[in-house]
Parts: structure tokens; sequence; C-alpha cells
């Protein structure tokens, strides 16, 4: 008997200052700032059952909604990624579509200013694309009367009983998502319109009064209010924060030759090389960086937090694994220092490369130094012979 698999729900979260921000007016009321914002929309999201959840940053903010996803995740903490976003909410949003695992089937775009959003309104929009639905939006009945008013003077009145509120979540099957965003040649004001002017027909569901987007000091004070009745509790957490002297690790991993398709490597793609085989991509360079890491933090290794029973991580590279690393050493109380691999391998020859390797790895690891050498081992061993590809890692971490 065959099982049908359930569909995997990844939440993209846009931080306010990611192409959106939020009005004018004091942002630090008593128990309602900016963190606390993005923790009360991260509780409602971990409570929809999210499979991934990607938070959109402004641009140099990535630690603290990191800071912020993790002090709410608890031990879902796994599930978190952190992506710096653009100039415009759409250009945010295609950040947040780029971080996504490979096994998500459903993508739901939420904004953070919209922190009170109940967890009924995601079961809502996942249900409909569940229904088969390429895409479903959460709206309410617009209930004032509409004017259209040209030069301070009123010239008609729009029907209100064909106009609706948009809300989010916004939910979209993830293929059709991703091909609206790669094929937009305009801005739109929110994910919908795009699906739509891409051929597109989008649901309604019922929305929720408690969903609405904080913009004004008016909406933060009726937050505030809605907040004092219904506090933000604490997830717990069973790493413990882990404040040490600075501390080092060190890595190895092997990867034979006979994997399918291309050779990645220091999170670079090798053209005509004979590819590695293993449960991702085989890099054997980004797998010792990680269990460098993770030893020097005192978090275990790699199969740990990255085994075969994590099928998100079936074919990812070097970056997915990285930066999931940084994540877990700064719950833990660790930032990097720097870390040193060598590569042993007959091929690829890596000296035209070696700059280009260090410049993926250290973005990938939030900027910081990495170093990278390699050697042939003058043919000896297996490594000498061509069968696989072995790397040591040393990494230095310091308490954050």
């Amino acid at each position: 008997m065959s099982i049908t698999p359930v569909p995997r729900v990844a939440i993209i979260v846009v931080a306010a200052g990611s192409g959106t921000r939020l009005g004018a007016g004091p942002k630090a009321f008593v128990g309602l700032d900016d963190h606390t914002i993005l923790r009360h929309a991260l509780v409602r999201v971990f409570e929809a059952g999210a499979a991934q959840v990607v938070i959109v940053a402004p641009a140099g903010r990535e630690g603290d909604a990191l800071t912020d996803a993790l002090e709410t995740a608890g031990d879902r903490r796994d599930l978190v990624t952190v992506v710096t976003g653009g100039a415009s909410r759409q250009s945010s949003v295609a950040a947040g579509i780029d971080a996504l695992w490979p096994d998500v089937d459903y993508v739901l775009v939420h904004d953070a200013a919209r922190c009170l959003t109940p967890s009924e309104v995601f079961d809502r929009v996942i249900a409909a694309l569940e229904l088969g639905h390429a895409g479903a939006v959460p709206v309410l009945p617009v209930v004032d009367t509409i004017k259209r008013v040209q030069d301070d003077l009123i010239v008609g009145v729009v029907d209100r009983s064909e106009l609706s509120a948009a809300q989010t979540p916004q939910g979209f099957r993830r293929d059709i998502l991703e091909t609206a965003y790669r094929s937009a040649t305009a801005e739109f004001t929110d994910d919908a319109a795009l699906v739509g002017e891409a051929g597109h027909v989008v649901l309604a569901v019922q929305g929720d009064e408690r969903a609405f987007k904080i913009t004004t000091p008016a909406d933060l004070d009726r937050a505030r209010r809605l907040v004092a009745v219904q506090p933000l509790a604490a997830a717990e957490s069973s790493l413990h924060r882990v404040l040490a002297s600075p501390r080092v690790g060190i890595g190895t991993d092997v990867h034979a030759v006979g994997g399918d398709g291309s050779l990645w490597l220091a999170g670079l793609e090798w053209p005509g090389e004979p590819a590695l085989s293993g449960h991702s991509d085989g890099d054997a360079v980004a797998h010792a960086i990680v269990d460098a890491l993770l030893a020097a933090a005192g978090l275990g290794d790699i199969g740990t937090h990255f085994g075969t029973d994590r099928p998100e991580f079936a074919g990812a590279h070097a970056d997915a694994f990285l930066a999931r690393t940084r994540a877990l050493l700064g719950e833990a109380g660790f930032r990097i220092g720097n870390v040193s691999v060598q590569i042993q391998a007959r091929r690829p020859r890596f000296a035209a490369r070696r700059a280009e390797a260090e410049t993926v790895l250290s973005r990938a690891l939030g900027g910081v130094p990495v170093s990278v050498s390699a050697t042939t081992t003058d043919g000896l061993g297996f490594t000498g012979r061509g069968d696989g590809v072995a790397a040591f890692a040393v990494a230095l971490v310091l308490p954050a």
C-alpha cells in the first residue's frame, strides 16, 4: 500500500524594514517593541506547524532577527533560516524563496507587522492549498463607504460589495510562486497580485480582525492593549547557553567518488569532474567545517543535526549546512572566529579557484575569515589514487 506524503509548508516572515517598514511614530511601547512584534508573529507561525521558517531581515539586523527567532522557537530552532532582505518587499520575498529547502511544497508569505494573526488563519490558507488551489489569501470585507476623490472633491462612490481587504499569510504552491517571481517584470504590492499577473486564480479565505497590520502609532497602541490581555509566552529550549573562553574544534570528512551529477566541493560546482557520493552533495570541505564548528561549541557532530533522517538536507549544498551551523552556534552563545580547512585530493586542481572558494564559504558563515589549502598527497592512499576526497578543518569559536 502506498502512502501519500504530507505536503511540507514553509512560512516566509518579512520583518519590518525588509522592503517594508512600520509607520512613523514611537515603536518602543512598553511590552511591544520591534523585537517583540517579530516574536509574537513567530509564535503564531510555529503554532501553524511550519516545516521551515524563513525570516527576511533588514540588512545589518540579521543577528537580532536570529536571536528573536531562537528565543521563540525553543526546540524547533533547526527550522529557522534568516536571510537578508532587499530594497523592496518583492525583492525581500524573493530572497526568502531562494532559501527554501528542496522538499517544501507550499509557501506562506507573512508580514511580521501582522504579528497577532491567529493560527487559525494560517490553517485556512493551508487547507485551501491542500484542496488544490494555486494560492489563497485571507481577506476581510470592506465596511466603510469608499469614495473616489480628485483634487479634494468627491467624484464618485466605489461599490464596496466587490471589495475586500487583503491580509497575510498569503499561501501558494511552491512551483507557482517560484515561477511567478522568476517571470515578474514589475513591482507588486503583494504576492497574490504577482501570482495573479502570472495567470493563476487565487482563492479568498476568511481573514481575522486581529490580523491588522501595525503601521501607525494608533495600531501599535491597539496591539499593545491586546498583548496585555494575551502576553507572549517564552519557549523552552533544550540547548543551554554556554559562555566560555575561546574554543577550538577539529573536523574531518571523507567522500568517495561515485555520485550523480556534478562535483560540489568547497561550496563550488566543478563541471566535468566526477561527483562524490553522499546524502547531500558530498561536499567534504563544507562537512568538515561543520564538524569542526560543532565540536568547538560542544554541540555534537554533523550526524546529530544533519543526519540521513533529515530529508530537507538531501542534495543540499554548502550554504545550507554552514548557515544552519552558524545559527546553532549563535543559539548556544558562540560566534565564529575563523576556519581553516585542508583538502586532500588528486582532483580537482584547486589553486585557480582557491580565492573563490574562500569567498563562498566565508559568506555562508556570515563573513568570517576562511582559509583553504589543498594537497595531492603525492599520489599516496585513496586520495592520491583519485578514489575519493578527504578534508580536515580547524575552527575557532568565541563567546558571543
